[in-house]
């Protein structure tokens, strides 16, 4: 820097680039670095500072998609203590925190470790529960990592390693590797800053094979091509006009010369329009395009995924910043329309193809400490006997799914509560995340608060909250047949019934001989006529259209009223009802009665914060023998008016108590499962295996085994079914109305037209005389009142007379 510089290709280690950063910023040199991946050096802090190969948080990014798509949950990282290992971990926590996965161990290591502190870290990494270890390594002591594990038998089956791009360097650099070291890293994940296969790429390897043996990294493609983007740039630097000169820095020159000579340090007056043109460069080169992005980081970063495998390694994959994980080249996955495969097959330590689970319980010889909440009640579901032993259904279905698991799980139960007040299982899983216990199991609800402290199985019980309450069964009688409708509902079927045949009367009276004689018998002929369509009995024809209408439609109306009362009675008759004030939850969201609820259970705060029930109304009970007292009492005696609980626990306390029942319908969906610490891996294998026992039937036989019971008497019986009311048919009756009144008006209007043109001297004479409108109204309905026939014939009399008359009056003039 003393001879004048304006721009600098280096270092090539991050600590080194972030002093030298500090200085050229200072005198505005731009600094360009192919091999300082710090992810935390950026350009607001270091604004001469250019990286011309991929940034840190890309491969830490490849890496998160890799334990993501393998489906890990935990990594170990391995990291040298200094700014580069602590930075590019960091940005990995931050990427896979991303994917909802974390680091469960940072090892980190002196920057120049001895083979003792290898060892003791080694050690120390072997006895976690994660067996996915990402070594972001340096080229000092990263082989001597692997040489180390491999004595400890961390390279073997069950081990999964990840190496960052420093082991792919060293590949290509050094290739072949002796055969102790190639050993050392067989089954080794290493990634490698992905290059495109060009002509110009083939050619320059070509040439530089010919010049040497010592092997090309992707650093020495990224270092050629540096230089290659600054030449651009100096020459766009001089074709903007600008030149090459410098001053002194004031603040340098006060602090004195010294054994530095800082006082020869001088700034670049064109740093600036430099560094400018270094940004603008946009060209083709070894390594594919170099241009930079906003925020200074090359476009399209991609990376190599290499799998070492016998004396070298072979490509299982790529991944590309916008793309993501790819078995196929991106230029290749354009000209195809295959894009389901990730990743090719992989050899893992120990020379296997499957999967490695990613985890071990950690190899301190403690067992899982499982919280299995001692209750006062239902013993069936789980207890805690005086010897210590706890069994139970939950029980049951926990060992047999850890029996299914493929490797060992060594647990113990530890009882949660005295045994006589029934404890909280929120608080059991709270004490889950703060490693009092290591999981739960027991009838813990699934419920919104509890999912957000701790990681849940799938439900091995489904069971939603109920209502209990005292029932009576309802015994036939004499009455019986009024019970499927509501009073309303009769006196509106009734009176429909006689609307509709008055209104078929007015339309058949004047033309259907059917409806006409005396009034008596027009009486009983209506009545008999409106209630005999009850069951389509009717003999009497309609011979109008607008009859035939009104009839039709009320026909339809009686069927459905027909068919929902004939329904009704024959559940009413057939099957035993069960009678009770409390018609569900509803009824007790009006009424001001006591409620009685399981003590320590979640259903206190869904009752108070989800359905707003006072506090003061609800009374806790421990247990079966509470909850019969408590019912039998009722409201009147300090007990309570119903009970509400979840549906598993209600079938067997009503299991041998007919005088209770399930009075409504289930109104929350919940169910039973094993809680464990969030992130752990056991809770996805734990439900894996009660998938398995639903679908082999072992499920069902454990639950026959505690939780079947001799049906009572009464079971099956329903509770009073609801009464048919008029809500249910409103519309029905609308329509009918509707056609009746229509019907009644076009009838009238028709009238009408047929008085005015069969009595048009009655209709004019009626208004030259200014009669009364009464008198109008008399003949008109004298008119709708006398038979068709009779009209007509009197009409024509009348004409013919009005003809002779006129004839004779003709004579006499």
């Amino acid at each position: 820097m003393e001879s004048e510089t304006v721009a600098i290709i280096g270092p090539q280690r991050s600590t080194t680039a972030r002093v030298v950063a500090h200085v050229a910023t200072e005198l505005k040199i731009p600094i360009l670095s192919f091999s300082a991946t710090d992810p935390t050096m950026s350009p607001l802090q270091f604004p001469f500072f250019i990286r011309t190969s991929q940034n840190d948080l890309f491969q830490m990014a490849a890496i998160a998609d890799i334990v993501q798509f393998y489906g890990w949950r935990e990594v170990v990282a391995i990291y040298g203590d200094d700014d580069y290992g602590r930075n590019g971990v960091a940005a990995l926590g931050d990427r896979l925190a991303e994917k909802r996965c974390r680091i469960s161990y940072k090892a980190a290591l002196p920057p120049q470790p001895t083979r003792e502190n290898i060892t003791d870290l080694l050690i120390k990494v072997a006895l976690s529960e994660s067996r996915i270890i990402v070594v972001h390594a340096s080229f000092i002591w990263g082989l001597e990592l692997f040489h180390v594990a491999q004595n400890l038998g961390m390279m073997s089956t069950g081990y999964v390693w990840i190496a960052t791009n420093w082991l792919s360097t060293i590949i290509d650099t050094d290739s072949p590797l002796p055969v102790d070291t190639i050993n050392n890293i067989q089954g080794v994940i290493a990634l490698r800053l992905h290059t495109p296969n060009s002509i110009m790429k083939q050619n320059f390897v070509q040439r530089w094979h010919n010049l040497t043996h010592v092997g090309l990294s992707t650093y020495g493609l990224y270092a050629y091509d540096t230089v290659w983007l600054l030449a651009h740039a100096i020459d766009d630097f001089f074709q903007k006009g600008g030149s090459v000169s410098f001053s002194k820095n004031p603040i340098i020159s006060e602090l004195g010369g010294g054994n530095l000579h800082l006082d020869a340090l001088k700034v670049f007056d064109g740093g600036n329009i430099f560094l400018e043109s270094i940004l603008q460069v946009d060209r083709i080169g070894l390594t594919g395009r170099m241009k930079f992005t906003r925020d200074r980081n090359l476009v399209n970063p991609a990376f190599d995924v290499l799998n070492v495998i016998g004396t070298g390694y072979t490509t299982i994959g790529y991944w590309y910043n916008h793309l993501g994980l790819s078995a196929m080249p991106a230029d290749e996955l354009e000209n195809t329309s295959f894009s389901g495969q990730k990743l090719h097959s992989v050899i893992w330590p120990g020379h296997t193809i499957q999967i490695p689970r990613g985890w071990v319980f950690s190899n301190n010889g403690r067992h899982l400490r499982i919280g299995v909440p001692n209750r006062y009640r239902f013993e069936e579901v789980v207890s805690v006997k005086s010897n210590g032993m706890i069994t139970g259904f939950c029980v049951d279905v926990f060992i047999a799914a850890i029996n299914l698991l493929p490797y060992a799980v060594p647990f113990e139960l530890v009882a949660f509560g005295n045994g006589h007040d029934n404890p909280s299982n929120s608080e059991l899983v709270r004490l889950i995340t703060t490693g009092v216990y290591d999981a739960g199991v027991g009838d813990i609800t699934i419920i919104t608060e509890r999912t957000k402290m701790a990681d849940f199985t799938q439900p091995y019980v489904e069971s939603g909250l109920v209502v209990v309450a005292p029932v009576r069964k309802l015994g036939s009688s004499a009455m019986a047949f009024l019970r499927p409708f509501t009073p309303q509902m009769w006196l509106v079927a009734a009176a429909s019934f006689l609307i509709v045949g008055a209104v078929i009367w007015c339309l058949e009276h004047k033309h259907n001989d059917e409806f006409r004689g005396p009034p008596r018998r027009q009486v009983i002929t209506t009545f008999w006529f409106s209630f005999s369509t009850l069951f389509f009995s009717h003999r009497e024809t309609t011979t109008s259209n607008l009859g035939r209408i009104v009839l039709i439609i009320w026909l339809f109306v009686v069927l459905i009223i027909n068919s929902s009362y004939t329904a009704s009675l024959t559940s009413i008759l057939t099957v035993h009802q069960l009678s009770s004030p409390i018609k569900g939850i509803e009824t007790l969201q009006t009424n001001h009665d006591p409620i009685g609820y399981p003590q320590g259970s979640f259903v206190r705060d869904y009752l108070v914060n989800e359905l707003n029930i006072h506090v003061s109304r609800l009374v806790p009970l421990r247990s079966p023998e509470e909850y019969d007292k408590a019912l039998r009492d009722g409201p009147g005696k300090g007990g309570v008016a119903a009970v509400v609980d979840e549906r598993a626990y209600i079938e067997l306390f009503l299991s041998n108590r007919c005088e209770f029942g399930i009075v409504g319908q289930e109104f929350t969906k919940n169910g039973w499962g094993f809680a464990f610490p969030r992130n752990s891996p056991l809770a996805v294998d734990v439900s894996a295996a009660i998938l398995q026992l639903s679908e082999n039937g072992d499920m069902q036989r454990i639950r026959d085994k505690w939780l079947l019971r001799k049906a009572c008497s009464l079971q099956g019986a329903e509770i009073e079914v609801d009464r048919l009311e008029l809500k249910s048919f409103w519309g029905l009756f609308v329509v009918c109305g509707v056609a009746c009144v229509l019907a009644l008006a076009v009838y009238t209007v028709l009238m009408i037209r047929q008085f005015r043109r069969q009595c048009p001297e009655e209709a004019e004479g009626s208004i030259r005389r200014r009669s009364s409108p009464s008198t109008r109204i008399h003949s008109f309905l004298s008119f709708v009142k006398e038979k068709e026939e009779d009209a007509k014939a009197r009409s024509s009399r009348e004409r013919q007379l009005e003809d002779i008359s006129a004839n004779g009056s003709s004579r006499c003039n």
